[in-house]
């Protein structure tokens, strides 16, 4: 039976750590920690230094909406068709928020206002606040595609 030593180096270490096995995992930790602290240099540059998106968001989509009945002040009602401009990139089949928003801003109203153009283009600019609002800023415009007062 033969026994065989493995024999030392100069500094003392035995030659198989001499042949790199710890070095080999020391660069494996180099290399972990490196990449660790690349993805949060990254993720720190997306959050904090990006530049935010430029100029206003682009037009996507036209989602129309059935035309809805609302009443009006004395025994008059309002048909209102509406159609939505989406936002690029947004869909959404949802237009109960809409109707729901055209609703309370012209329930009530008098018929002479809702006629008076002046006055309908502060409507619509109301409603198109009003649904940036409930659409967290998903709908950029809306249109009328029918108005009859009665």
């Amino acid at each position: 039976m033969t026994v065989t030593a493995i024999p030392a180096t100069k500094d003392g270490a035995s030659a198989k750590d001499a042949t790199g096995t710890k070095e080999k995992g020391s660069k494996k930790k180099l290399i972990i920690i490196l990449v660790a602290v690349l993805a949060l240099a990254g993720g720190g540059y997306e959050m904090f230094l990006k530049p935010p998106p430029s100029g206003p968001p682009k037009p996507g989509d036209v989602m129309t909406l059935d035309a809805i009945q609302i009443n009006l002040e004395g025994d008059h009602y309002l048909r209102l068709g509406l159609a939505l401009q989406l936002v690029k990139g947004v869909k959404t089949e949802d237009g109960s928020k809409a109707l729901d928003a055209a609703i309370d801003i012209f329930s009530g109203l008098p018929m002479a206002e809702v006629n008076n153009g002046t006055k309908r283009e502060q409507l619509k600019t109301e409603l198109v606040s009003e649904l940036g609002k409930r659409y967290d800023h998903e709908v950029m415009g809306v249109y009328f595609t029918e108005l009859v007062t009665q």
